[in-house]
């Protein structure tokens, strides 16, 4: 008799439990990124950050307006295509979403920022610099790094005053990002008192640059900057050394890996690139962001690449802005998420000024010895 009783309290209490989580609102938040091609292993470090703020949030327990709710990752690969970029953006707004934390880079991120904006849903992007995405005037676009006119400005003046580059070399990918940090490059080295000694061109599946490589080394340079992707940048360096061009590298975030070392298959001196990294913390903050990476290693068995815990923060602010609202719908957290500001992340301090972008953006200038990123100075 007691066994039967027994078993109707258990049955009972799972009844209840299931009908407990019945009511738990479920909250689908999208992430894009390229999870396959030649940056495959950044597309993977920025879900990976998703991953970890979605696991931590539904570990922690999260009620919006009274409501518990569990989260639930719509993750999409994009390839770093802006075609597969806007097809991927149009399935996340038909499984509605409540927001969309992406694309990685500018190419795929600004088209995808139109699909976004007219179905209301806000997106914040953890890594595209194109000025161009936060300037067409969408309510529903945001970004937690800086831009490539602060990012290629800092770089090419640094090339200029701190590496007294003489003969400077420009190469891009033609990509939205890379021509777009390459400009501003060019335009702070000239604004500076240097001049471009050459400016070439490849693309962002290229894998021969003998030829621009050639011509520049008739310039004699003795700084090299590349916008694009690591995954270009590496073989860029090697060939560099094949070629005997002994000139400092440069380039933006899209180069500042922790694989850029074994892309360029230990062709790289050390000290000879120096890049930056869109964002930075230093004195007590670097704690948070040391305590992020330890845990991503210990969570995933990987470091982390580099936008990672831009992702993590980014997720973290759109989850914090539905909560003060007291809602998941996009159009009544979206004004909370705007007025963002002072928001504590493991990336630094978030705010967002009236066009979206992040206030007072930092930037990191890192060199590379023994094949492992080394830190410069955070630069405001």
């Amino acid at each position: 008799m007691q066994v039967k009783f027994n078993a109707v309290v258990a049955a009972a209490a799972l009844l209840i439990a299931g009908a407990a989580s019945a009511q738990d609102m479920v909250v689908k938040i999208g992430h894009v990124g390229p999870t396959s091609g030649g940056i495959a292993h950044l597309g993977k470090d920025n879900e990976m950050g998703a991953r970890m703020a979605i696991d931590e949030l539904n570990a922690k327990g999260v009620s919006i307006g009274g409501k518990k709710v569990k989260f639930e990752l719509l993750a999409e690969d994009d390839a770093g295509d802006p075609k597969q970029g806007t097809a991927v953006a149009q399935k996340l707004v038909d499984s509605k979403v409540m927001g969309v934390i992406g694309h990685l880079n500018s190419g795929t991120t600004i088209p995808a920022s139109k699909i976004y904006s007219d179905a209301g849903i806000p997106q914040i992007s953890p890594s595209a610099t194109n000025p161009k995405f936060t300037r067409n005037g969408y309510k529903t676009t945001f970004r937690v790094v800086a831009d490539d006119v602060h990012l290629g400005g800092t770089l090419g003046r640094y090339a200029v005053k701190e590496l007294k580059g003489k003969s400077i070399a420009v190469i891009d990918d033609r990509t939205a990002y890379g021509q777009g940090v390459a400009e501003e490059f060019a335009k702070a080295v000239k604004a500076s008192g240097g001049a471009i000694a050459e400016q070439q061109f490849t693309t962002d599946k290229a894998t021969d640059f003998t030829a621009i490589l050639t011509a520049i080394k008739a310039k004699k340079p003795d700084v090299v900057f590349y916008g694009g992707m690591d995954a270009v940048a590496g073989p860029m360096i090697r060939q560099m050394k094949q070629l005997g061009i002994n000139a400092k590298f440069m380039g933006g975030d899209g180069i500042c890996s922790g694989e850029l070392p074994k892309l360029a298959a230990g062709a790289m001196a050390d000290g000879q690139v120096v890049c930056a990294e869109a964002g930075g913390v230093e004195g007590e903050q670097k704690a948070g962001m040391d305590k992020f990476r330890a845990d991503f290693k210990k969570k995933f068995g990987a470091d982390v690449q580099i936008y990672a815990p831009y992702v993590y923060d980014a997720t973290m602010v759109m989850v914090d802005a539905m909560v003060k609202a007291g809602s998941a719908e996009p159009a009544k957290y979206l004004p909370v998420l705007a007025k963002t500001s002072g928001y504590k992340g493991v990336t630094g301090t978030i705010a967002f000024d009236e066009k979206g972008d992040i206030k007072n953006g930092a930037l990191t200038l890192f060199t590379y010895k023994g094949e492992k990123r080394e830190q410069i100075a955070v630069v405001r």
